[in-house]
């Protein structure tokens, strides 16, 4: 039986803990990037305590009873050209950058969700599909499918991110079928002939069949990455009313045949046309096949993919891809930009990810293709040789990912004019607020939620998340 003396330890021991809990619960943690980069994505060694106390300082009121969408990830495209760069590390090295960007723990990023181009994107170093033929050669069975030089960078690379996140969520997109199926035999523009939408049915579905062989698991695929940019290399011009016959008569007959789980998401390009995806869904035939639309933000406005959601509810947005760039070198970093406009505007407007372009590139911004490939695509870390160094996409996506899990679900808060944020309750019921300072002057703040209030401050053009 415990002597007193032990009932008295364990009773302290209680009491203790009781107290550290609800010190716990009335404090927020705080991670910072500022302008002037004195903090990167640092977490500060002073947290915020909540109290009652009234002030006349603005406030974001936190409503956690009034929910949005939850979130499936942040992240960004593993192209061909990272995987090349990160593959070619030694183990030592490419481990350590790998726990940087898809662990947890400690400053780890916690990177949650990927995007692979399935063929050649235009950083590649080379533009290939997985069925190249001579012109004048057909395969439509796919008997000669494979994925070719995707097995010597991009599958091994994501084979040891998914030993470190087994979890992680992979959205796939084309930006060029193979050349013999295109009414011009070219990687560039042209489109997909009618009596090849089988074909590249089948194609796609192999794609997926033959990745999860490799123990990856694909869980959407986009039906054409840009398909009102006919100029990148690859690239393929597919208008709305193609794209609605390619899913309601094939593509989505085919998933449904081959019993797979893999999401169909429709659009995949710039705010610009919110017409191109609501017309597609606007085709009950093509919308039971269909899981939502996807988009970019280099024209429009980010509201548009509300007007999206507006329209089919019961349809989910996706944020696919955005570059972002800052340049070599320089003494400050616009972390505002891409947060505002991005992980909050984006999150503010139904989307379930936020993807960034692209994961990583060398110091020369290669590789990338001929003909309409990206030269001022910077990756969010650069790497040369063992070395690597993190860029602005670095540090904006970090700001999300690490501690808006997947299964998060966007919680109500109110939009300040210089202070743009967003809200989130994670699956464990933390609770997470990314602001942006936007102003031109540094700016005092509250937070309040439940009845309690933190009390902060954030300079100019810097970014800070708040855990709690």
């Amino acid at each position: 039986m415990p002597s007193t003396k032990t009932f008295q330890l364990l009773a302290a021991c209680l009491i203790t803990c009781s107290s550290l809990s609800a010190i716990a619960q009335n404090r927020a943690d705080v991670w910072l990037t500022k302008a002037d980069r004195s903090a990167l994505f640092t977490k500060q060694a002073t947290g915020l305590n909540f109290s009652t106390a009234k002030n006349n300082l603005p406030t974001i009121v936190i409503n956690e009873k009034e929910t949005f969408q939850h979130i499936d990830g942040f992240g960004y495209a593993l192209t061909g050209g990272s995987a090349q760069h990160i593959v070619k590390m030694s183990a030592q090295a490419r481990a350590a950058l790998l726990k940087e960007l898809f662990a947890t723990d400690g400053n780890n990023i916690g990177v949650s969700y990927i995007r692979l181009s399935i063929g050649a994107s235009d950083l590649n170093e080379k533009v290939f599909s997985y069925n190249d033929l001579p012109e004048g050669q057909t395969d439509l069975t796919q008997a000669k499918f494979d994925l070719g030089p995707d097995k010597t960078d991009v599958i091994p690379v994501m084979k040891e991110i998914l030993a470190i996140n087994p979890k992680i969520k992979v959205m796939g997109s084309p930006w060029s079928p193979p050349l013999w199926m295109k009414t011009t035999y070219d990687a560039r523009g042209g489109m997909l002939k009618p009596e090849y939408y089988d074909a590249y049915a089948k194609y796609l579905v192999r794609y997926v069949q033959e990745m999860q062989k490799q123990g990856i698991a694909i869980d959407a695929i986009t039906v054409q990455n840009e398909p009102l940019h006919p100029g990148n290399n690859p690239s393929l011009l597919m208008v709305a009313p193609d794209q609605a016959l390619f899913i309601k008569k094939f593509l989505g007959p085919a998933f449904e045949k081959a019993n797979l789980k893999t999401k169909i998401i429709i659009y995949d390009h710039n705010a610009d046309r919110p017409d191109y995806p609501i017309t597609i869904l606007d085709d009950p035939q093509a919308k039971k096949y269909i899981d939502g639309s996807a988009f970019h933000l280099y024209g429009g406005k980010i509201d548009a993919l509300s007007d999206v959601h507006d329209a089919h509810p019961d349809k989910n947005i996706y944020f696919s891809e955005q570059m972002v760039v800052e340049q070599p070198n320089s003494t400050d970093i616009n972390i505002v930009n891409p947060v505002r406009r991005l992980i909050i505007g984006a999150t503010r407007n139904w989307s379930k990810t936020v993807l960034e372009w692209n994961l990583a590139a060398d110091p020369e911004n290669k590789p990338y293709t001929d003909r309409g490939g990206c030269p001022m695509c910077q990756g969010a870390v650069t790497i040369d040789k063992d070395n690597y160094s993190r860029n602005l996409a670095f540090f904006s996506v970090a700001h999300a990912s690490k501690f808006v899990r997947p299964g998060s679900v966007r919680i109500a808060s109110n939009d300040l004019t210089d202070l743009p944020n967003v809200a989130f309750k994670t699956p464990d019921g933390k609770h997470v607020l990314i602001v942006a300072n936007s102003g031109k002057n540094a700016a005092g703040f509250n937070i309040s939620i439940n009845g309690k209030t933190l009390v902060a401050a954030l300079d100019k053009g810097s970014v800070a998340t708040y855990t709690w």
